[in-house]
């Protein structure tokens, strides 16, 4: 029987965070539910993922077997990253709002895992994701404000759904723990109501995912 693994990814610059705290959570949930699963924790703060470069964009446009030594460096740890993702059935990303978006280590992830013929696909019918639909994907999102769906100040969740749903993630769930700027009472009732949430994914994560032929 394979062994269920966990992916958390971080990416508050602060240690004692809501979104780490969050995650944390989840993952204490989880590894009761999975006492033998795998859990592998990504810190985009301890090991902030490089910027794309010229070289690191002619190397994934370069057949695997005709790569130089110096361009498959330059996509290393690209291909660590994107190697989590698909090892991982379910996974968990922190993601705190900065500026109305998302913090600029997390965007560096994300364009570190879309790459072109290993996440993504395109055909006659436009693009088509690579990463397998199964995996499920909570996203825990800590914020200042108040942010309601369709909020025309959130960059943060639609880019999230729309980047990850892109290379093939759209089993996705999120989670938001606003009103962080709206004094101690305030802040700590939005994490405790997510919290119970977070609570309730994880039995869901646990259930067998039904996916159409």
């Amino acid at each position: 029987m394979k062994t269920s693994t966990l992916l958390i990814v971080n990416s508050s610059p602060r240690s004692g965070s809501v979104s780490r705290r969050l995650t944390s959570h989840v993952a204490e949930q989880w590894k009761q539910r999975n006492p033998d699963g795998r859990i592998i924790e990504r810190d985009l703060i301890a090991e902030i993922p490089a910027f794309v470069s010229e070289n690191w964009i002619q190397a994934s446009y370069t057949p695997e077997a005709e790569r130089t030594t110096e361009q498959k460096q330059a996509l290393a740890q690209s291909d660590a990253l994107i190697a989590e993702l698909m090892a991982a059935d379910v996974i968990v990303i922190g993601a705190p709002m900065h500026n109305f978006s998302i913090s600029a280590p997390l965007k560096a992830w994300i364009d570190q895992i879309v790459r072109a013929g290993k996440t993504f696909s395109y055909g006659e019918s436009g693009p088509k994701g690579l990463i397998p639909s199964e995996k499920r994907v909570l996203v825990i999102v800590s914020r200042g404000g108040t942010y309601g769906e369709g909020s025309p100040a959130d960059f943060q969740v639609p880019y999230l759904r729309h980047m990850l749903g892109f290379v093939g993630l759209n089993n996705l769930s999120v989670v938001d723990a606003d009103q962080q700027a709206y004094g101690a009472e305030a802040a700590q009732k939005s994490v405790d109501k997510a919290m119970q949430k977070l609570s309730q994914q994880a039995e869901q994560c646990d259930q067998p995912l039904a996916v159409s032929a």
